[in-house]
């Protein structure tokens, strides 16, 4: 079933006709708090500051799709550098004892133990293919980490014809200095030879499963496989903990479909995450030149990828069919246009943030920032940006005490504690 904009009268005091209420409307007024019409005295929150949006004839599906209103939560942040002189890291991790994994893009996987850099890389990885957005790209602590020190991570491993987004896991050493017992759980098929969009974000849904994410390889050529479910391009996939394909995977059996493949049509995905509060599984997936989209993902379903979008090509030329919805896509949930470029997100749990439960903390590589989205259930209600003054922010995840650990993704990077300012 479609999942279409909702009818409305036209007001054509509107861009393009079209019928905007709340934030949209607010948007389209130019971004300041404004009074609604036919609501005497209401007036709606605006957006955070932004450009204008790169597709501006492009309308939400419901008011509460894109320019949630600005959140001030009126919290500043204290920040704290636990290590610094990293080479484009490109993920963190933290383990039940504290310590913290970094991924560097190269290739090298780094721990960081009682607030210092253990001196040599982790020793045992697989060999990467470390070109353009190819490297040693997430890395995750275990479900039972406790109990058998198993960790994961996704990289871009060379294979014949290109290169192939994989998962692997494999069992850390006490003193964080070797992995033992590799084993790939997953490699994306096709190869490609653009070194680009590889997605590769990792999540677990506490029953024994992994999901991976991949993304759509980057060309023209490649990003068609994102529909093809039998080419795990775009795709989110779904395995065990050791690689085998759950009995209950909505494309099992079908024939000319990859087995592991959970949900389609999908571009870039660089973020994922299990809301604790309800065990679903949340990404963000770049946009091109805007849409960026963050979709609440469920088993079998197409989210449209190369053939709608909210976003239109880097050359201005239309994405697809030139709409953002078809017959059997599924909605985001919340869009960006333009885009902050998602990497790493978590949904926030701890002591130190009290007012945030919940919430989404999404690292923002362009123009660079922490974002907070506030959450209703599966509706976005506020936007708030932080640290906007850092640069490249690529991966978030929450310390044991609830500070928020940060990467920034630069040849100098640096891994950052923050906490509220006293």
């Amino acid at each position: 079933m479609t999942e279409r904009a909702p009818r409305g009268p036209v007001d054509p005091r509107t861009p393009q006709g079209r019928h905007l209420t709340g934030p949209v409307l607010i948007a389209a007024l130019g971004g300041a708090a404004a009074l609604i019409p036919g609501c005497a005295g209401v007036t709606q929150t605006a957006p955070v500051k932004q450009p204008g949006p790169n597709v501006p004839e492009f309308a939400p599906a419901f008011p509460e799709q894109t320019r949630a209103p600005a959140s001030d939560s009126g919290v500043s942040l204290a920040v704290e550098a636990l290590a610094n002189g990293l080479e484009h890291p490109r993920a963190v991790a933290v383990t039940p004892d504290g310590d913290q994994l970094i991924t560097e893009r190269p290739g090298r996987l780094r721990g960081v133990s009682n607030v210092a850099l253990v001196p040599e890389p982790v020793a045992g990885l697989p060999e990467v293919l470390a070109e353009r957005q190819g490297g040693l790209l997430d890395v995750a602590v275990g479900p039972n980490f406790d109990e058998d020190q198993v960790i994961f991570w996704t990289y871009s491993k060379p294979v014949r014809g290109g290169s192939a987004t994989a998962a692997a896991c494999g069992v850390l050493s006490d003193d964080l200095t070797q992995v033992s017992q590799v084993t790939d759980i997953f490699v994306q098929e096709p190869p490609a030879s653009a070194p680009m969009h590889y997605g590769a974000r990792l999540a677990f849904d506490g029953v024994g499963h992994v999901y991976v994410t991949t993304g759509e390889r980057f060309t023209e050529a490649n990003h068609v496989l994102a529909q093809d479910l039998g080419a795990t391009y775009g795709k989110v996939v779904r395995v065990t903990l050791d690689g085998a394909t759950p009995r209950d995977n909505p494309f099992l059996g079908i024939t000319t479909a990859e087995p592991t493949v959970w949900s389609y049509g999908l571009r870039n995905i660089q973020s994922a995450d299990i809301n604790p509060r309800s065990g679903e599984l949340w990404i963000a997936e770049h946009g091109p030149k805007g849409g960026d989209e963050f979709d609440l993902i469920a088993p079998g379903r197409n989210y449209g990828w190369p053939v709608v979008s909210y976003g239109k090509n880097y050359d201005g030329s239309p994405v697809g069919r030139a709409e953002t919805a078809a017959d059997g896509t599924k909605q985001p949930r919340y869009y960006r246009d333009p885009v902050i470029a998602p990497g790493g997100m978590a949904f926030y749990q701890g002591e130190l943030f009290a007012d945030w439960q919940g919430d989404l903390i999404i690292a923002s590589l362009n123009p660079g920032a922490l974002v907070r989205l506030e959450l209703a259930g599966d509706t976005v209600t506020g936007e708030e940006r932080l640290l906007t003054d850092l640069g490249r922010i690529r991966d978030v995840a929450i310390a044991e005490d609830g500070a928020i650990l940060a990467i920034t993704d630069a040849a100098d990077g640096a891994l950052l504690r923050l906490t509220p300012e006293d």
